[in-house]
Formats: structure tokens, sequence, C-alpha cells
């Protein structure tokens, strides 16, 4: 019988890695490592993070290049996004991957799918009933979730298995997010509810303290938890976890203000019967914001971030940046015109992309750089040759030796 579920890949990397080479590596940023992170092009300097760029992301890409590979005559779907970068994406279309999508409120559609396809499930996961449904369908299944939401999954899991309520952390909107949440009512009497920041956080935190009603939370958090929700019943035990790609301190924080509310209700003798935690942030977003807070703190006249507008993690370290010095956003390498000296970026907050012109300060400019876990190499290093061609300035000979 033919397997038809696969989580480690198909030890097929060497096949695949010259087109991987060509598609994701960047000679720029090599040279830029070699020299301490720190590259000075004329009145330019230019000043990597530490730690940026793909992390795990790059496994899910090489899982969908062997899959392309392993299953040369098959027509391939991909559940979303593989990963939430443009470029990615759309290398998977030109291979001949289809994307499965669904509207808002929607199932995923699933309706032209067939036993002989083969189905890729993204780095975020799916819902255990979009597993399910592909699972009955009886399509090969190439799982390529993050180990990172994994655990997150564990966590979770754990909370209503022993009648606790997962207070999540993070976008309710996002793939990983219900994903996540889908893990807790799997169970009779699972119940989540997510908060965004602290504001959310707060009001969760007013009725654990005996303050608001159970009608007013409900009404604030429509759409954002579990079916059939009680918070007079549902919040008297609670465990918390987050979306992996949140901010770090955000979520210990948040974690905080609830032990502290539990405390407050139940007593501290008490508050392991009413109260867990965990930080569940994976170690590669965690590493990306301690580089880019300690890049910051460097003097920069501006930074740059390079990613997805709806990668969360990316989202998240222009939030960093701009909370020290002026902050470009920009989605792709082509959001860079340098014969016009213009811009295109998304401001920090926004849902709309903006254009600048005449964007880079005269005189000498130390800029910042870095990239959300979804950006490939190749599109930093066009990013840093597109500014310095602004000025007139070209990498070429510069990064020998």
């Amino acid at each position: 019988m033919e397997q038809t579920y696969f989580r480690r890949g198909f030890g097929l990397k060497g096949h695949i890695e010259e087109a991987l080479s060509a598609d994701y590596h960047s000679h720029v940023v090599d040279k830029i490592r070699q020299h301490g992170y720190v590259l000075a092009l004329g009145d330019l300097t230019f000043k990597l993070a530490g730690e940026f760029g793909f992390c795990y992301g790059v496994d899910r890409a090489v899982e969908s290049y062997e899959t392309r590979t392993k299953f040369p005559d098959r027509r391939i779907f991909l559940v979303g996004e593989i990963i939430h970068n443009p470029h990615v994406n759309s290398k998977l279309r030109a291979m001949g991957v289809m994307f499965l999508e669904r509207s808002d409120g929607a199932e995923l559609e699933l309706g032209s799918v067939t036993p002989n396809d083969v189905v890729i499930l993204p780095a975020f996961g799916v819902t255990v009933r979009d597993f399910e449904r592909l699972r009955g369908i009886g399509c090969v299944l190439v799982d390529t979730t993050c180990g990172s939401v994994l655990n997150v999954w564990k966590r979770v899991d754990s909370y209503a298995k022993d009648g606790f309520t997962a207070i999540i952390h993070g976008k309710y909107y996002h793939e990983e997010t219900k994903a996540t949440s889908s893990q807790v009512t799997k169970y009779p009497g699972g119940h989540y509810l997510v908060v965004r920041d602290m504001a959310e956080a707060r009001e969760v935190c007013n009725h654990i303290e005996g303050a608001g009603s159970g009608e007013r939370l409900l009404e604030l958090f429509a759409g954002k938890l579990s079916p059939g929700f009680e918070p007079d019943r549902d919040l008297v035990r609670v465990g918390v976890a987050n979306q992996t790609t949140m901010l770090s301190g955000e979520s210990l924080a948040i974690a905080a203000e609830l032990r502290n509310s539990m405390s407050q209700r139940y007593g501290e003798t008490a508050l392991a019967e009413h109260f867990r935690t965990f930080d569940t942030i994976c170690s590669a977003t965690q590493d990306r914001q301690d580089a880019v807070l300690k890049l910051i703190a460097e003097p920069l006249d501006l930074m740059v971030v390079i990613g997805g507008y709806n990668s969360s993690n990316t989202t998240h370290l222009a939030a960093i940046c701009h909370e020290k010095v002026p902050t470009y956003h920009v989605e792709d390498a082509s959001c860079i015109d340098p014969e016009a000296g213009a811009i295109r970026f998304r401001p920090v907050g926004d849902h709309a992309e903006q254009r600048r012109d005449r964007w880079l300060p005269a005189g000498p400019v130390t800029i910042g750089i870095t990239a959300g876990a979804s950006t490939p190499n190749n599109k930093i290093g066009e990013t840093i040759e597109r500014i310095a061609a602004s000025r007139g300035v070209t990498l070429e000979g510069v990064l020998g030796g």
C-alpha cells in the first residue's frame, strides 16, 4: 500500500541543492557576514543584524522542492502559503504548485483534490478539521508544520485535556492561531480565547478579578473564542500559550498579568490549580528579536526590515525598530526604486503601502538591515544592492577578498 503521509521529507536534498542555491543564496550577504556584518559603500554604511532571514522556513522550502522531485507527474497543491514570503510562494507557483485557498469564514476548498494528488501542509499547520478532510480524500500529505508550532499544539492539548482554557496570545485570523485553537476543541469541553495584546488581556484579567460582565467579554471577543464559551465557567482555570511569531516581551507580560489576576482571585497557594504558562515563542523569532534590539542600540539613521507584509514575525521586527529609529518595512527588493530615489513601504501599524521619494537622508547614512524568518538571503542582498544603487554606488569589486 502506498504511503500517504510524510513528515520528515524525502532525503532528496542533494538533488535540489543547485536549484535552492540559485533561488535563495546571496553572495552579497555571505560577504557582509565575513566582514563583521558591516559594509561601507561611499557615504553609506550598512549594518546587518546578527540573526536574520530564513530559519525553519528554508526546511519547508526544501521539502516543497523535494516534493516536486519525488512526485514529478502528479498534481501538487499547497494549503495557503508555505511561508509568508511572496518570493518563495511565486517560486512554488512557477514549479507548478497550485494553492488551496479559503474565503473568509469558509471551509478550505478541496473540491478539486483527488486521491492521486499531493497536498503540502504549510509551516503554520492546518486545523484539525482540514487535516481530517484531507485524510478522508486519501491524497498524499506532505506535512511541513514547523516544530515550534507543534510544541505549542502539545501545550494547548495538555491544557484542554486537564480542563484548562487556553488563553492564546496571537492574531485570531492567522493560520497558525486557527490551527492551534483547533487542537483545543478536539476535546469535549475544550475551550480557548485569543488575545491580541495587553489591552485585550486586561479585559480578561478584569473578569477574572471579578469586575465587568460576561456579556461584555463575549461581545468584545466575538469570533475570538471557542463555541459555547462561558466566562464565569471557562476562566476559572487557564493556561497561556502564544502564536510563535508574536513579540516575546509582550507574551511574557501578558502571562505575568494573567498570573497576577489569578493569584488575586484564588490566592498564591492555590495558583497551580488555576494557572499554567509556558513560553512558546520559537527560538528563531526570539533570536531575530534579540539581534535587532542589539542592532538598534547602535547609532543608526534608519532601519530597513525586509519581509512579507502578512508575515507576523517580520511586522513585529519592524515594530521593535520603529520604537527607536525611522523604519521602513519593505516586502521585497523591488520596493526600492534606485532610478527615482524612491521607496515603497508599509508604515508600522498601517495596512496600506506608501511611496516616499528622496527617502535617503543627505550626507553619510548608517542603515540597519534585518529580515523576517521567511525572507531568503537573495532578497536581502538585492535590497542592499538597490539601496546602494540609489546613491549611484555598485557592489561590484567592493566585496572581493
